[in-house]
């Protein structure tokens, strides 16, 4: 495999540089083949549209009957699409009402002190207060324990993606070297906040601030590593000398819902955070992009006395593992697991579900007496999608993360004729020994396979994506989508997709075969009004066009959520707006625009009440890039004060269905 001769630096944006130097093929040229053959799944486009997409499909419950399957309800999709803007406030359609809810700094616990406009919060207490940068979340039914149908009560948790010191900080950094507070701040910043809301009879929601459920999830607290990896060499640090714990989850992105009801957290852009001057710099670290200069937050230089921030130094300075931090960046880049129902719970790191830059993890259909099966993407240039299938079968009386913690990984190769395959990540299997061997690359056991997963799928010639997002699974047909959101550095070009610095993105999907081989299709091109999809005859117009495709979610009625990430550059100066977010009725390709969001901000994060009456969206970094003494927003809270991310509640006016 082709290697880079220089290591390269993060940019500011945040993303990651470039690290796949494989031979493998990109999606482009596959992608191109595949269009220009004009067909779907080995030619069963109409059948599959026609067939699977046109059954009944599971409907929103109702307290009166929870259980009952339903036909998708009559008038969905029959709001006006709204225009787009550059609007600083959240733009929804007529009928339509929101509430700006649990921003920024809204005190979680009984003790925790109120917001400050001027940011002037401590470590302590940004500990006990929401998170900065919300994104993945779910809303979990109080009584989810007897079958979840509460659409009036409930914890909602999410996620904290990064921290941006400009805002977070009255005056922002305080320069080189960092300080020691700035740094615990910003890792209280980080990870999930849990939060107890109750629907008030006035139709608002509101936060049971002396709930006991209610707590936060940082850069800082101890967790357990479980599956192949626990206790290996390559996890052994000075904080645990046995390789079996490890301290904080940090970048989390998207997120995840176990069917025994716990919450699953994706390590995402965790390598920015992390520091490893040494020459001789391990392949676990390289090929995840770990700085060999600076970390993006320079978190290395507020000095080596204080353990919390030492560790983000993987430099040895030791002359073991057990005396140093070369190992921790191994303990990131996992799922995170987190029972919102227990304050008590250690969160879990499940290491059989593979290392990389996960971007979310989502579930096909659970069935009794089957493996589990999982998706996710590799979020950055040029990396891969992956499933994981569980060594137990599930039973909903037995099930539990002990099911996450023995299966084989797979990554996914896309072929031009529309076939798929599941390339197997096993240590014991003979055909990796085999590319493994012919590459000259040993791995001692499977747990070093999982360290290394990247360096493992370029071996068996997985295809590059173009930057593999969220995930979505049909409720009641398994079919799977992804969006890839765009990818600058793509070169190949071809009439049908002239996708040559590709900063529109598309959505892929497809059908398992079975547990080795699926079936797939371009859903949708994004792009500019008029950008044209062929397989299914589907070009944009006004009331949809958009750019960069990231969160995406299937509500119970099968629409499906589409929202987008724009750089500052394309929202300011293109033809989409600000972010936005979409929906899609996937049985006919009829899209339209249902929410735009403030100056400079991603639309992310998305969920609804079982009713299907309320929906929580998340508004991240509004004015991101700005500060700390002037903003390009104020968004919410208006005047002169800082932005902060914040989740939006939707309802109708009429008390209806999210969407009709």
């Amino acid at each position: 495999m082709t290697k880079p001769t220089d290591h390269q630096q993060f940019d500011l944006s945040g993303e990651e540089p470039l690290a796949n130097f494989s031979g493998n093929p990109e999606f482009s040229e596959v992608m191109a083949s595949r269009l220009n053959r004009r067909k779907f799944l080995q030619g069963s486009v109409a059948l599959a549209v026609s067939g699977f997409l046109g059954q009944g499909l599971l409907g929103c419950s109702s307290q009166a009957s929870s259980t009952a399957m339903m036909k998708k309800p009559a008038g969905l999709l029959g709001f006006d699409a709204i225009t787009i803007n550059r609007f600083d406030s959240i733009t929804v359609p007529a009928g339509y009402r929101t509430q700006v809810f649990l921003p920024w700094g809204t005190p979680l616990t009984a003790d925790a002190p109120d917001y400050r406009a001027d940011a002037s919060h401590t470590a302590d207490e940004q500990a006990k207060q929401v998170g900065m940068h919300h994104d993945g979340m779910h809303f979990f039914p109080i009584d989810v324990k007897q079958g979840g149908q509460s659409s009036n009560e409930g914890l909602l948790v999410m996620n904290h993606e990064y921290v941006d010191p400009n805002v977070l900080h009255p005056f922002g950094g305080k320069g080189l070297p960092r300080v020691a507070e700035e740094v615990h701040k910003e890792l209280a910043a980080h990870g999930v906040s849990v939060a107890h809301i109750k629907k008030q009879s006035n139709g608002e929601w509101q936060l049971v601030r002396d709930s006991h459920l209610n707590r936060r999830i940082t850069g800082s607290t101890p967790m357990e590593l479980t599956g192949p990896v626990r206790g290996h060499d390559k996890v052994v640090t000075r904080y645990s000398p046995d390789g079996t714990r490890t301290r904080g989850t940090l970048n989390n992105c998207s997120h995840g819902v176990t069917p025994w009801g716990t919450y699953l957290t994706c390590e995402e852009n965790w390598a920015l955070l992390f520091v490893n001057h040494d020459q001789n710099m391990p392949r676990e670290h390289r090929r995840y992009s770990i700085a060999d200069e600076h970390s993006i937050l320079h978190w290395e230089t507020a000095g080596r006395s204080d353990d919390q921030i030492s560790r983000f130094n993987a430099t040895p300075a030791g002359t073991a593992a057990v005396e140093d931090y070369r190992n921790e960046p191994n303990n990131f880049g996992w799922i995170v697991e987190i029972d919102p129902f227990n304050p008590d719970h250690t969160p879990v790191k499940h290491t059989a579900m593979g290392r990389f830059a996960h971007e979310g993890i989502i579930f096909a259909k659970a069935e009794a007496g089957k493996p589990l099966v999982a998706y996710s993407g590799d979020d950055a240039r040029f990396e891969y999608i992956y499933k994981f299938v569980s060594a137990g079968l599930y039973d909903p009386a037995t099930a539990g993360p002990h099911l996450l913690d023995e299966g084989t990984l797979y990554v996914a190769r896309f072929n031009d004729d529309g076939s798929g395959e599941w390339l197997p990540l096993d240590f014991h299997n003979d055909a990796f020994q085999a590319k493994a061997q012919a590459a000259g690359v040993v791995f001692s056991d499977q747990a070093d396979v999982l360290i290394n997963t990247r360096l493992a799928a370029d071996l068996l010639g997985a295809t590059k994506m173009d930057r593999p997002e969220w995930g979505a699974v049909h409720p009641e047909t398994n079919e799977v989508y992804f969006t890839l959101t765009n990818n600058s550095r793509r070169h190949t070009t071809d009439a049908a997709n002239p996708r040559a610095n590709n900063h529109s993105g598309h959505i892929i999907r497809w059908r398992e075969a079975d547990q080795h081989a699926f079936n797939w299709d371009i859903f949708l091109l994004s792009g500019d009004a008029y950008t044209y999809t062929p397989h299914h005859n589907a070009m944009l117009s006004e009331q949809n066009h958009h750019a960069s495709p990231d969160g995406l979610w299937f509500d119970p009625n099968g629409l499906l959520w589409i929202q987008t990430d724009m750089s500052g550059s394309q929202m300011r100066s293109g033809p989409f707006g600000n972010n936005q977010m979409l929906v899609a009725d996937v049985s006919n390709h009829n899209i339209k625009r249902f929410l735009v969001g403030p100056v400079d901000c991603e639309v992310t994060g998305v969920v609804m009440t079982p009713d299907c009456k309320t929906m929580f969206v998340n508004i991240q970094h509004p004015g991101e890039g700005s500060g700390p003494f002037s903003f390009s927003s104020t968004w919410p809270d208006r005047g002169t004060k800082r932005p902060r991310s914040a989740t939006v509640v939707i309802t109708k006016d009429d008390g209806g269905i999210i969407g009709s």
